[in-house]
Formats: structure tokens, C-alpha cells, sequence
């Protein structure tokens, strides 16, 4: 837990009533042998010096200390009190009536030091990535017999958006890379034994799934994976020796092994997480001195029953399956993890957690679960958590990334800070004067309950929180933020519409010919709105300056989804006799991703690969649809579109037949087609059509059947209860 101790007020507000140390005429004194770190802080003391007060503050050495100078002690110097030993990367901002002393603990302790006086204490700010916020003021000042000492909750703190790949973020917020303290991160089993090297010589390292050898995870009980690991690691340490944590983890997906063996110790554990922990525990045996991590996710979120992860074991237990619109603490989609939070703990104190706090699939769209990331921590840290990796877009920009960075880098340091008097302090100098529009904005948006997927979209919230009328509500707000200033915090607030504009592009895609779609009327058929591509437009070139890389986790850049738009508007909208006709399923659709249900077959829109958008998604069952023409016509052809997306387990039908009728009871069979089934890995997306001939077919109904596969390929590593989707999109009937 973080401490503030102050022998006299130290608020920045009360300081005008206590006697106060001007640092102007100090030195800046290391110690003899100064560490990388000690140097580190005391060069940014002297370079914020100069540039809140335009004064250069000469460095010494603590033996060319004269002592009647006035100094500000940087470092484990000789001068001064004892503070005691300090918890962790923890530091203490001191002073007597002349000096200054800044210490600190292990780490960047003493730079953190430095750092909290900048802000604390010069009223200087790191907002986001990029040159820091100097104060007008011109004062560098502590007050006298200061005393504030600091130390934090988490062992391992890290907020990943744009803002934290800048190094000084880092440092200024006490924040760390995953890249700086693991050797090994994430997902590692092939990292460690990777398939391309062993695979084909030694099948046996790898998971028995459907009875077969497959390269979807490790084989934990085989001696030859133990024995590779172990040499891996040996080597590993050996050039990486300042590595603090190596990562033996499940890859991402299942397939995990049956073979008899992990079979007979995952049922005797009660989780696959048995095999795991048991093999981890005596690779961790190997190197006493080292600490390994490893992965609670899907599979091995479950703790074992009986075996307890060694002492330097690190459990990371992943929060994926909650829903983000209520606290991790009381949301029942987080039941598991609470469940789990509390049987990891059972068996160890060495737990961090894996959270989530943006929308995978579509980093721009509004995502406000900015009120829980307070109390997620403090349930989080109230549980024996001591490492939060709280993951957000990345490098690439997302909605309020530089909020979300700022606010949860200084719940990762101290979780009881006050969130709402950080969030103001933010809006106001990151927005200057559109700042109270901007909190507007952001508190209007979290006024939601809807629910929040990490992995939905713009369109499953076209009804609540992201409806058209919602949407408009949200940009009149920012248009008054756009009033209330120039550059460059115009900018930002453009950079913070990105999303509003995102959500209405692609809400348009879905509703394609009716209000708020992309098309309008024309004569007997539909055109795109002659305003929709210059917007496409303008929307890339903002995403560029924003710094939007990807649109979504590994999907489309600004330039591919403007070339989406280009092929979308290239199409020219085809009218067919199926289009507005009545569509009967035998098998209802996805209530996760309904798009138009039955509609979505004849509102006359093709799906692109997004399945989330204009897909008929049918889980783990056939397509059996029946398109009422209403009345009966000549059919010459039926086509239609299946999506084979294997990433999100949708794969083309194994057979799709075609029948037709006049009555809608007796049906005659115009043709069946089947599609390739994957046998080897392969994950790329494709929109594949499917065209049936049928030479004047008098018809009322035409009865679209898509077998959907009997199971997932094994190589494809789903769990034993993930079934088959079948997605098909618009049906043509010419």
C-alpha cells in the first residue's frame, strides 16, 4: 500500500502558509558511485529546473560537495537521515530546512522520486506520449521539513496505449513494459518449442487431440518437452540475465493434450492447469533464482486442486470472459473469474491479472468503462493481485487512449487515489479550455448501462448507448469542445470524434439501404450517398494524424479501410427478385451477432469479412432458409455468399443445396455444391460465392440449405464445447 507522510502541509494548495526551500541556487549532489538510475534522476532534476525556471543546477559528486552549499541529495548519498529500508520501487522526498533529499528503493525508485517532485511540487505534467506540460510559473519550491513517502501496491504495473510506448510516460508514471521485465512473455510454449524446429521429428512434444498428434499446444507430460524447455531456458538466462520473469504459457486457443498421461492429471487436478502448474513447478526447480509466470486463461483459468504453484511461480489469471458496463466485483459475467481470483489465492500470494479495458475489434468505437477501472483495482489488490497488466490498443490510437492511460497509470501506482479529481486535472490540461465540454462528453457516455464486449461492436450497440439519436446527442457536446479552442487542442478533440465518426460508418454499412445507410434511393434501385466517400475520406486522413495504425486487434490500417469503402462503392447494388422478401429460418440465428435475423438474407447488403456486420451467423447448426418471393416467378439462378473465417471458428457449409417450390410444402432439388474443408492450418479470412443454375424454375420459394461442419478441425486447437458457425449473407434470386 502506498504511504504519504508529511511533517508539515504539503498540499500544493495549503503550501502558501509554510516556509518554503527555493531550489533555484541548490545543487544537485550524487553519490560518489552514482547507479545508471541515481545519474538517470539527477540529470532530469536539472533538465525540468531549467526549463520550469530557465535555471541550470550544477551536478556534483558527493565527495566534491561543499557542505555549506544548499543541495537537493539525489541518490543513496551519505547526507542526511536514515529513512529506513523502502518497500519495492517505493522513494521518499525529504527535506530539512535548507536541503532536499530524494531517495530511493530498488528499480527506478529514486527516478520515480524525481519525477513525483516535477509534478507534485513544480506543478509540471505528463499528459500523454510527447513534450511534457511546463507550469507558467517559474517556481521550483518544496516546503520545509517535508517528508513524503511513497510505495506501491503492485509489484508490476502496465497500461498499454500509445502514451506508455513513450519512455518518459513510463518513468514519469512509475508504469512498466512487459518488454523490459520478461524474458519470455505471453503466450510462449513455442517460443520455447516451436513446431516448425520439432514438429515433424518428434510429433510427440506436441497435444493428442482427436487422437491424433497436432501443433496446437504442448504435450506437458512428454520428458523431451521438459528436457528442451529446460536447455531453452538455460541458455536464455544466460543471455538475458536481467530479466526479471520468463513466461511458460499455454498458446492462445485450445487443443490442449488428451493423451493418457495429462488426461490422468488433469481429472486428478481438476483443471488443466494441473499438467501446467506440475510442469512448471520443476522447470521453476531448475532456477531457484529465477521467476517464471504462466497464463490462467480459458483452459488453465481453473486453479488445480491439489498442486500448489512454487514459490517462484507467478499465476497471471486473465478477466477475458467479463463484460466491461458494471465492476469486475458485482458484473455476473465475471463470476468465473471471481471464482477463480479466489482459488489462485487459495494456493499462492504470487498472482497478477491480465485485464482488458478496450473493444478488440473495433479500437475506436466509444468503449466507457472509464468508472470501473477504479474499483476493479482496489477488488483486484483487495485479493492478493501484485502485478495488473491492463491492456488497451497498443501502439496504435483508441478511443480515449490518452485518458485511459493517464487514469490508470495512477490507479496502477495507488489505487485509492482520488479518480475523479485525476480525471479533472487531465481533461483540463490535456483540453485546456474544451475540457469541461470534453468531461461532458465522456460522463454522457458512461450515463450507459448497455452492455460492453471486448469483442463487440458499433452495431450491437445501434439500440442503446451508440444509437444514431446517441450519437448526435455525443456531437453536439463536442462540438462546443471544438468551439472553446484552437490547436493543438483542436486537434485532440477531432482525434477523440474519431469514434462517433467510426460507429456512424460503420452503423451505415448495416443499415445499408434504410435511414442512416451509406445508400439512397434512385429510380427503382439504390446508389451510394454522394457524400459518403469524401467522408470515408476525411475520416482516414484524421485516423493518420491520430496515430491509428490498426482499426481493430489485427485488422485493417486507415489505408485498408479506406480500399474496404472503395470496393463497397464500387459495387454497383444489385436488384434481385429476393430483395425485402420474407425469410423463414429452421434454426435461429446468433443472438451475440443477429444482424437484420432473417433479414439479413434479402436486405440487399454483401457482408464484408467483419462477420460481426451483415452476416446471418448460425452457431453449431445448419442454415435451412426459406425466401418467400410472393408470388411465383421464373428463377434462372440462386447465389449466395458463405464466410470462412477459421480465427472466429466460422467455416464454410459442407454442403449447400438448393431446392425450390411453389407452395412452399413440396420442394424439388435444383442443386448441391460442397465446399473444401481446411485439413491443415490455415487461417485466412475469404468471402466465398456460391451460384446455382437453374433454367427457368417456376418458384414462390426457394429453400437455401448450408450444412454446417460436424466439428471444428482439430488443428484449429477449440475447446471440447466450441461448435461450427455457419455465416452466409445476402441470396440473390435472379
Amino acid at each position: 500500500m502506498m504511504h504519504s507522510l508529511l511533517l508539515a502541509l504539503t498540499l500544493f494548495s495549503c503550501q502558501s502558509t509554510v516556509s518554503r526551500i527555493d531550489l533555484k541556487k541548490h545543487v544537485i549532489v550524487l553519490p560518489v558511485e552514482p547507479t545508471k538510475n541515481e545519474t538517470h534522476a539527477g540529470s532530469v532534476l536539472q533538465d525540468y529546473v531549467k526549463r520550469i525556471s530557465g535555471v541550470t543546477l550544477a551536478i556534483v559528486k558527493e565527495n566534491s560537495y561543499q557542505k555549506n552549499q544548499a543541495a537537493i541529495f539525489v541518490g543513496n548519498t551519505e547526507q542526511g537521515v536514515s529513512f529506513g529500508k523502502l518497500k519495492g520501487e517505493g522513494f521518499i522526498i525529504a527535506s530539512d530546512a535548507k536541503n532536499v533529499y530524494i531517495k530511493g528503493g530498488t528499480g527506478k525508485g529514486v527516478v520515480y522520486g524525481v519525477y513525483t517532485l516535477i509534478e507534485k511540487y513544480f506543478g509540471a505534467r505528463k499528459y500523454a506520449e510527447g513534450p511534457a506540460f511546463i507550469p507558467a510559473s517559474k517556481d521550483v519550491s518544496v516546503p520545509q521539513q517535508l517528508m513524503d513517502k511513497e510505495e506501491p501496491t503492485l509489484v508490476y504495473r502496465e497500461t498499454y496505449y500509445p502514451a506508455a510506448f513513450d519512455n518518459e510516460f513510463l518513468e514519469w508514471h512509475k508504469l512498466h513494459r512487459f518488454e523490459d521485465l520478461w524474458g519470455v512473455w505471453g503466450h510462449s510454449f513455442f517460443k520455447i518449442v516451436p513446431p516448425k524446429t520439432y514438429f515433424s521429428a518428434h510429433p510427440e512434444y506436441y497435444a493428442l487431440v482427436d487422437g491424433k498428434r497436432q501443433a496446437t499446444q504442448l504435450c506437458l507430460s512428454n520428458e523431451g518437452v521438459f528436457k528442451v524447455t529446460v536447455d531453452y531456458l538455460r541458455h536464455a538466462i544466460a543471455d538475458n540475465p536481467d530479466a526479471l520473469y520468463w513466461s511458460i504459457a499455454a498458446e492462445d486457443g485450445g487443443g490442449f493434450c488428451t493423451c493418457d498421461q495429462c488426461s490422468k492429471v488433469n481429472k486428478d487436478e481438476g483443471s488443466a492447469a494441473g499438467t501446467l502448474i506440475r510442469f512448471i513447478n520443476r522447470v521453476a526447480a531448475q532456477f531457484p533464482d529465477q521467476h517464471f509466470t504462466t497464463l490462467a486463461y480459458t483452459y488453465t483459468a481453473k486453479a488445480p486442486l491439489k498442486t500448489k504453484p512454487a514459490a517462484n511461480v507467478y499465476i497471471m489469471l486473465s478477466s477475458i470472459d467479463a463484460y466491461r458496463q458494471e465492476p469486475l466485483s458485482t458484473i455476473p459475467s465475471a463470476a468465473d473469474f471471481r471464482k477463480n481470483l479466489e482459488s489462485w489465492g487459495a494456493l499462492t500470494d504470487n498472482l497478477f491479472v491480465w485485464d482488458y479495458t478496450t473493444q478488440f475489434t473495433n479500437y475506436l468505437a466509444p468503449f466507457p468503462d472509464y468508472n470501473n477501472l477504479q474499483p476493479n483495482l482496489q477488488y483486484m489488490t483487495a485479493h492478493k493481485v501484485r502485478g495488473v497488466f491492463s491492456q488497451g490498443s497498443g501502439d496504435t490510437y483508441g478511443d480515449m487512449g490518452a485518458y485511459n492511460a493517464y487514469l490508470q497509470a495512477q490507479l496502477l501506482w495507488d489505487p485509492s487515489v482520488d479518480a475523479a479529481a485525476v480525471t479533472k486535472d487531465f481533461f483540463n490540461g490535456y483540453y485546456g479550455k474544451a475540457g469541461a465540454a470534453m468531461l461532458e462528453y465522456v460522463q454522457a457516455l458512461s450515463e450507459s448501462k448497455a452492455q460492453l464486449d471486448i469483442y463487440g461492436n458499433p452495431v450491437a450497440s445501434a439500440k442503446n448507448y451508440l444509437s444514431p439519436e446517441a450519437i448526435d446527442k455525443y456531437s453536439t457536446i463536442l462540438d462546443k469542445a471544438e468551439a472553446a479552442v484552437e490547436d493543438p487542442y483542436l486537434k485532440r478533440v477531432y482525434n477523440a470524434r474519431l469514434g462517433l465518426e467510426y460507429c456512424v460508418l460503420q452503423q451505415s454499412r448495416f443499415f445499408g439501404t434504410d435511414k442512416y445507410g451509406y445508400l439512397q434511393a434512385s429510380g427503382n434501385g439504390y446508389v451510394v450517398n454522394p457524400r459518403w466517400p469524401e467522408r470515408v475520406k476525411k475520416f482516414v486522413a484524421q485516423c493518420k494524424v491520430a496515430g491509428v495504425k490498426e482499426i481493430s486487434e489485427g485488422g485493417a490500417s486507415p489505408d485498408a479501410y479506406q480500399q474496404e469503402w472503395d470496393s463497397i462503392f464500387s459495387k454497383k447494388w444489385v436488384n434481385s427478385l429476393a430483395f425485402g422478401a420474407k425469410v423463414t429460418l429452421v434454426n435461429p440465428p446468433s443472438d451475440e451477432y443477429p444482424a437484420k435475423r432473417e433479414r439479413t438474407l434479402t436486405d440487399g447488403l454483401l457482408g464484408t469479412k467483419d462477420f460481426s456486420i451483415n452476416w446471418l451467423f448460425i452457431y453449431g447448426k445448419d442454415l435451412v432458409a426459406t425466401i418467400d418471393l410472393g408470388g411465383e416467378k421464373t428463377v434462372n439462378t440462386v447465389q449466395m455468399n458463405f464466410l470462412n473465417d477459421p480465427r472466429h471458428y466460422i467455416f464454410n457449409p459442407a454442403t449447400i443445396t438448393v431446392e425450390t417450390s411453389v407452395d412452399g410444402v413440396h420442394f424439388t432439388p435444383a442443386g448441391t455444391q460442397k465446399s473444401a474443408f481446411p485439413a491443415e492450418e490455415d487461417y485466412t479470412t475469404s468471402i466465398n460465392t456460391f451460384k446455382f443454375g437453374l433454367s427457368a424454375v417456376h418458384a414462390r420459394y426457394v429453400r437455401v440449405t448450408g450444412q454446417c461442419q460436424a466439428a471444428v478441425p482439430g488443428w484449429r486447437g477449440a475447446p471440447a464445447t466450441k461448435k461450427a458457425s455457419v455465416c452466409c449473407d445476402e441470396v440473390y434470386v435472379f
